[in-house]
């Protein structure tokens, strides 16, 4: 009985500590360097953009993110967002960010807004496309009536 007992805990132990995270933490550390620096967000395009509206990162409407600067830091993997066009109706928004590129190509993003990176429990997973010294493509996926639509946020250097 006390094996058996033993042997349940045992199990227990293993599926409770089993990772629940399935994104590659292997940094791409050439493409990270090559997107170090300021960028601004020039257009953000996805099918049917002229039919509904899509809430980027959980912040606003994609149309909000045209122009908002971006700022990254390779070397530490931190850097910051903002959200600032006077000219629309959209909200002034600014945040802290930490970020990487893994290995498979993956761009990973955590907005900070006012906590310590370690306790936020949740961020983004992008594909990072089009790299070149002027501009990048981030590339979300989004669910539209049971379709997976990309949503693709075209970033230019400042």
């Amino acid at each position: 009985m006390k094996k058996t007992l033993f042997f349940v805990l045992f199990l227990a132990t293993i599926v409770a500590c089993k990772s629940t995270s399935t994104v590659n933490t292997k940094l791409d550390n050439k493409t990270e360097r090559m997107l170090k620096g300021n960028w601004t967000i020039a257009s953000v395009n996805f099918p049917g953009s002229n039919y509904f509206n899509v809430n980027s990162f959980n912040i606003e409407d994609s149309k909000c993110f045209v122009g908002s600067n971006w700022s990254f830091i390779s070397n530490n993997n931190k850097g910051e967002m903002n959200l600032n066009n006077p000219s629309t109706n959209c909200k002034e928004f600014s945040s802290p960010i930490t970020w990487y590129v893994n290995k498979d190509g993956n761009f990973v993003l955590k907005i900070i807004n006012n906590h310590k990176a370690k306790e936020v429990n949740n961020g983004f997973v992008l594909d990072v496309k089009n790299v070149t010294e002027n501009s990048f493509d981030l590339v979300d996926k989004i669910n539209v009536a049971g379709d997976i639509k990309n949503i693709t946020y075209s970033f230019q250097r400042k």
